[in-house]
């Protein structure tokens, strides 16, 4: 939570600062596409590397390289020696350290928690990681910019060496894995975790749609700091305020993604925060007014923490918890390839069709989402034990 508190401030700095360096819609984009490549290049093998090595010590070991990396740019940038290739480099670099880092918080979480209780172990850890990077952060990143552009960027770096140090006290139990067969490959261990995933249907599905709901979060992403500063004409405040109430959004919605679960299923509770996400994204695209945006994104942050407990629990629940790492890349390395078009295509709608256009672009993708899920409700139907420890027999998502 530490470390998301940072990467908060360099989130929303990254933009801005990208902003100052130029007012071409396709160069904004491309920083936060560039973020995302490194997934289709790495994901795949972060996640076999996950499951080989102790994971905490790999994810302590990269928030220590990640702060190191990160403390250079914010020197570079106080120097005044920024530049748009520089932010394409940093992004692509940290990303790139990520694949490994997130697979392994992934495939770890199970040793921390027993699996029937992964559903509320992950609302809490991403409503705090929430509320630490988004809460707590939005509001300083207009105050550390006014004492200086490398000032989020510094801090940002800060919290990554704490972070490491932290990550590196915890005790966990070793994960089940069976021994590797003599000659066995990363190429052939990847392998596996993608048949993992393309025998599951229910994961299959909600791996399409999580691609879809990407690319248009990549559109509204890239594009969200001139859609607020250009179309809504609100500044830095505003923007500093979007991003605070779409954090702000994702706290509350941590607290009921479970309840919603609870009651629906969670494949349904995809379907519904899919269904709300649409709407916002409409009323963002077409009501031109801050007064609009900020509940717009407040919603949409709820329902992307819905969403994304229900994913995770998801995978982390139907996957061989020796191949968790494994099935973890296979799932994100499909479903966030689309980002990068995303960013992409939201700059060229911003530049073609105006500032609000990426927006009801994501309102699209996001339908087109929801209506891929809707049929998957009839698949699958087995035997599942709630977060409360009760077992009853409905269906597995």
């Amino acid at each position: 939570m530490i470390s998301r508190f940072g990467d908060a401030l360099r989130t929303a700095a990254l933009p801005l600062l990208a902003v100052r360096l130029t007012d071409e819609p396709l160069a904004v984009a491309s920083v936060t596409a560039c973020a995302h490549v490194p997934w289709l290049l790495f994901g795949l093998l972060g996640g076999a590397v996950a499951d080989r090595v102790d994971q905490r010590r790999a994810m302590w070991a990269v928030d220590t390289v990640r702060g190191l990396l990160v403390a250079a740019f914010a020197l570079a940038v106080g120097l005044g020696h920024a530049s748009i290739a520089l932010l394409l480099a940093l992004a692509f670099a940290l990303t790139t350290l990520q694949t490994l880092f997130d697979n392994a918080a992934t495939a770890l979480l199970p040793s921390l928690v027993d699996r029937e209780a992964l559903g509320g172990a992950n609302a809490r850890l991403m409503t705090g990681q929430q509320l630490a990077g988004g809460l707590l952060a939005g509001p300083f990143v207009p105050l550390l910019l006014a004492a200086g552009a490398f000032m989020p960027f510094a801090a940002d770096a800060g919290t990554y060496l704490l972070a490491a140090a932290l990550v590196a006290s915890l005790r966990t139990r070793p994960p089940g894995r069976e021994p590797r067969p003599a000659g066995s490959t990363l190429r052939a261990e990847i392998g596996e975790g993608l048949r993992v995933l393309r025998a599951d249907r229910t994961l299959r599905a909600v791996c399409g749609a999580t691609l879809l709901c990407n690319i248009g979060m990549g559109a509204l992403i890239a594009t969200l700091v001139l859609h607020v500063t250009g179309w809504l004409h609100a500044g830095d405040a505003g923007f500093a305020a979007a991003m605070t109430a779409y954090s702000a959004g994702s706290v509350a919605g941590g607290l009921i993604a479970q309840r919603i679960a609870r009651r629906t299923g969670r494949l349904r509770a995809l379907i519904a925060a899919g269904t709300v996400q649409t709407g916002c994204l409409l009323l963002a695209g077409t009501v031109r007014h801050l007064g609009a945006l900020l509940p717009a994104l407040l919603l949409l942050g709820a329902m992307a923490m819905v969403w994304n407990v229900n994913q995770v629990t998801l995978m982390q629940q139907r996957g061989p918890e020796s191949m968790l790492g494994r099935t973890a890349a296979a799932f994100r390395t499909a479903s966030t390839s689309g980002a990068p078009l995303g960013a992409l295509l939201g700059g060229a709608a911003a530049r073609v069709y105006g500032l609000n256009a990426p927006a009801l672009v994501a309102a699209v993708l996001f339908g087109l989402a929801v209506t891929s899920l809707i049929s998957a409700r009839r698949w699958d139907v087995r035997v599942v034990v709630p977060d409360d420890g009760a077992t009853t027999g409905h269906r597995a998502a």
